[in-house]
């Protein structure tokens, strides 16, 4: 049912606030935050393996603003 919202009900209100109450009670929210974080983590790790650079840092600093950022 909600992938049929997705795809063919996305225009209509009252269908996409069904979805995002059926992700969001389902925990699905809280799941993709945890994942988000452990794949932060793990991209920061990797690039800790190279040497220190700005090239380094500003992929640090795309990870963190994509990770780290309030909408």
């Amino acid at each position: 049912k909600l992938i049929y919202i997705i795809k063919n009900e996305n225009k209509k209100k009252d269908k996409v606030q069904f979805v995002i109450d059926a992700v969001t009670d389902s925990g699905g929210i809280r799941y993709a935050t945890e994942k988000m974080f452990l794949f932060r983590d793990e991209a920061l790790e990797i690039l800790r393996e190279f040497e220190d650079s700005e090239v380094r840092q500003a992929l640090e600093e795309l990870v963190r603003y994509t990770t780290d950022r309030e909408f």
